[in-house]
């Protein structure tokens, strides 16, 4: 959906639903504070601040790609009815822009990407530059080349640190949105910052042991954040936002090579990919393949299963003791 259609989309919803602008939500009689999360790792933060206190929808359906994601009106009216809408700010969610300009909200709003220090995605040797008018949050007239940089990554969550930081400004919001009940929301903040402190020295301690820490991926590589706190050399045939889904020759040949002369064990994918490049990477270097699940979101049965940051970054820890 075009921004003009979203924009137009927003304005009639407005006009059709009056009532929506000024009166509580529906179900808003039950006390609880109601928050709206684009992505996973913002969704899973709050609803383990909140608890019971909080009634928390994940935006963005299980299993699907953020970055061709269509709001339904359904979509823009909870995000215009909530008390805290929590989104990335990032390239890929260009579309809440468009939603905050067209209607009126009646709560706050959280960008994930003010929580933390911001690193450039970055174009390393034998990756796909990006297309021409791949839309970032910092314009540029050409796709970068080798070693320049295509505007901040918004994959922020992928560092432990970083989600820590993001799950205290979480707590720190819902507790000035519904102070009653700030002592909860700080435990709740609390414990769950705890564990995923404790989870980033696990990855910290493996990394510690580990002398080549050389990743390859024949896929995206939306882990700046995760590689840059744990000290990670990356190869990869697309940067972390691209729409491309078909590696040129050079770069299949590059990242080949590559696995063969470091003698690389693994070649990488991440979720939902149907990591064909990787497979095909593999198959001629002969080594074996393995998944890293960026949490960017989840699949029907992983929400249902119940499924956490730290359950999904615990496999990706025991993946790595095996792979790397």
């Amino acid at each position: 959906m075009g921004k003009r259609s979203l924009a137009a989309l927003c304005a009639l919803l407005a006009l059709l639903l009056p009532s929506a602008c000024g009166a509580p939500p529906e179900g808003a009689d039950d006390g609880r504070l109601k928050v709206v999360a684009t992505v996973f790792p913002a969704y899973d933060f709050a609803r383990a601040v909140g608890g019971d206190l909080a009634e928390v929808q994940l935006l963005l359906p299980p299993g699907t790609e953020s970055h061709s994601y269509e709001p339904t009106p359904a979509d823009i009216l909870a995000v215009q009815d909530c008390d805290l809408f929590i989104y990335l700010g990032g390239e890929s969610d260009t579309w809440v822009e468009t939603i905050l300009e067209s209607v009126e909200l009646q709560g706050d709003t959280l960008r994930m990407v003010d929580c933390v220090p911001l690193l450039e995605e970055e174009t390393v040797e034998g990756m796909e530059s990006y297309e021409d008018g791949h839309d970032h949050e910092h314009d540029h007239s050409e796709a970068p080349g080798l070693g320049e940089v295509a505007g901040y990554d918004e994959h922020v969550w992928t560092s432990p640190r970083n989600a820590a930081l993001i799950t205290r400004a979480v707590g720190d919001r819902m507790a000035e949105l519904d102070p009653s009940n700030a002592e909860a929301y700080a435990a709740g903040t609390a414990d769950y910052a705890a564990q995923i402190e404790d989870l980033d020295r696990e990855f910290a301690d493996f990394f510690a042991g580990v002398e080549d820490r050389t990743m390859v991926f024949g896929d995206r590589f939306p882990l700046r954040y995760f590689a840059e706190e744990f000290g990670i050399d990356y190869y990869a045939a697309f940067p972390g936002c691209s729409t491309q889904t078909e590696p040129s020759a050079a770069t299949i040949a590059f990242l080949t090579d590559k696995v063969r002369q470091e003698r690389i064990p693994t070649v990488w994918y991440i979720e939902f990919s149907n990591h064909l490049v990787a497979d095909s990477i593999a198959e001629a270097a002969g080594v074996k393949t393995a998944m890293f699940h960026t949490c960017h979101n989840v699949s029907p049965e992983e929400l249902e299963s119940g499924a956490t940051y730290v359950s999904l970054m615990e496999q990706n820890l025991e993946s790595l003791r095996e792979n790397l």
